[in-house]
């Protein structure tokens, strides 16, 4: 028998959030894992690294039968120092979730459970980001479950290309309920940011940032779409952010 494939978990909602505890459910019997997580929330954090101050590693003992470490830092900081312990071996896979909320569209931007895949794809790790469109502490992860269970067989058997990681979004219906996969594209689609200004009890403002998301893209191939007709949406997603098809108009510029 061939080695078992080693699988990277990480998380940005922390190392005890239901979310993490579901996807190292659905992909334990894949491989083996090394789980390196947040030691607290760091949701929105993007491709956020601590360079200021220390980064903290501990062991935990919080999931029995795998290795397992807390981190200080941030959903970057996790991925980087688990190839710092593994001392040169590379993940077979990378898998970061399951996120608390949507991480569709240009939530993309923002999201540090996708940096940490987008980290793990820089490394030239095959990489996924899981999230369920639902913030509950309570949340329903079974439909989510079959989702990743579905995405991770077909990434160790059939590959991901190079420089690519999947942004997979699942959504808020029973599993039951799932009507499938689409592979689409990102939506157009913005937060309509919003300031909240309060005050503290000693007089200073502050202000809470809110907001409504907002979309402009109606075509029926994107992940919006997709999610509110009950599809998971499976979205390639690169970390090369060059727009190739403008190189030759800025070349005609007088610069």
């Amino acid at each position: 028998m061939g080695q078992r494939p080693l699988i990277l978990v990480t998380n940005d909602d922390g190392i005890t959030a239901p979310g993490i505890k579901h996807l190292i459910r659905s992909v334990k019997d894949f491989g083996d894992l090394l789980i390196v997580a947040p030691d607290k929330p760091q949701s929105g954090m993007g491709h956020a690294i601590t360079v200021n101050i220390p980064l903290y590693l501990n062991t935990s003992d919080y999931y029995p039968g795998h290795e397992a470490y807390s981190c200080s830092g941030t959903p970057v900081d996790c991925v980087k120092l688990a190839m710092h312990i593994l001392k040169g071996r590379k993940p077979d896979l990378v898998v970061s979730g399951i996120n608390h909320g949507s991480n569709a569209s240009t939530n993309v931007l923002y999201s540090g459970t996708m940096s940490a895949a987008v980290e793990g794809c820089l490394d030239g790790i095959p990489s996924i980001g899981f999230s369920l469109l639902d913030f509950s502490h309570e949340a329903n992860f079974e439909g989510a479950v079959v989702a990743v269970k579905t995405i991770v067989k077909n990434a160790l058997e059939k590959k991901i290309p190079n420089d690519v990681c999947l942004n997979v979004n699942i959504p808020k219906v029973p599993a039951k309920e799932l009507m499938g996969y689409r592979v689409c594209r990102q939506a157009r689609a913005f937060w309509a940011d919003g300031f909240e200004e309060r005050e503290t009890p000693f007089g200073r403002k502050y202000y809470w940032l809110t907001g409504e998301f907002e979309n402009y893209d109606t075509e029926e191939d994107t992940d919006i779409w997709a999610l509110r007709n009950n599809y998971v949406s499976v979205v390639p997603t690169q970390f090369d952010m060059t727009s190739h098809q403008t190189i030759s108009e800025i070349k005609n510029w007088e610069i």
